[in-house]
């Protein structure tokens, strides 16, 4: 499905990014991981270390994978992360590193790989199902991740016309070991599994979503 397509897949070091590059090498593709460190064993080839929020380290990671592998076809964009902090504790200072690790990496990952995809290219965004309503101690997150989902939509009218998809997917909660310790006493088997979202992320780099750009697609398992 995805034979010999070389994918780039940010946040690769990651639960859900080593997810995703299994996932897609299972399907026949290159993926390559951008973060800012190695995972070992992973099945993606790295690129150095970098700080997505550099556009020139950025730059020169892709370039790299230009000249490694010769194209570039897909594009994800996983890094990010979360913070609970209520505006009283955080602050602006809370709502400025949100949006750094979720928008901004997002933003200039996408702004420098973006002209080296070429005609039927896709690019998937992880925003959050949680952007639905923000609940205490959720502003800065959900400001950040509802700030993914609007440069998803800009994309997707930018691109169009080059025949690039630009999609994105909002999770609920992940069954990752972190989420594991945080929330003990909670429920895991209603949560997302990542393998079970790197499917639906290898089904919008695919061609059988050809027809499907600019969607915010919740994937919430079974919290509802």
């Amino acid at each position: 499905m995805l034979d010999g397509r070389v994918i780039l897949v940010t946040g690769a070091a990651g639960a859900l990014g080593d997810a995703v590059v299994r996932q897609l090498a299972a399907l026949g593709a290159v993926p390559v991981g951008l973060d800012r460190s190695v995972r070992e064993g992973s099945s993606a080839s790295f690129l150095a270390p970098v700080d997505l929020t550099d556009a020139a380290a950025v730059a020169g990671a892709v370039a790299e994978l230009i000249e490694r592998f010769g194209r570039l076809d897909g594009v994800c964009t996983i890094a990010g992360g979360f913070a609970w902090t209520t505006l009283a504790d955080g602050g602006a200072a809370a709502f400025e590193q949100m949006f750094r690790i979720n928008v901004l990496t997002a933003a200039t990952v996408c702004h420098v790989a973006a002209p080296h995809l070429g005609q039927g290219g896709s690019i998937v965004t992880v925003g959050a199902a949680a952007t639905e309503r923000a609940a205490a101690g959720m502003g800065a997150y959900t400001a950040a991740k509802s700030g993914v989902a609007r440069l998803t939509e800009a994309l997707a009218a930018e691109l169009k016309d080059r025949d690039i998809r630009v999609n994105a997917i909002l999770p609920t909660i992940l069954d990752t070991p972190a989420n594991r310790a945080d929330m003990p006493d909670a429920d895991p088997s209603v949560w997302v599994a990542p393998d079970a979202l790197a499917d639906v992320i290898a089904f919008l780099l695919s061609d059988a979503a050809r027809a499907v750009t600019g969607a915010l697609l919740p994937v919430r398992g079974r919290v509802l």
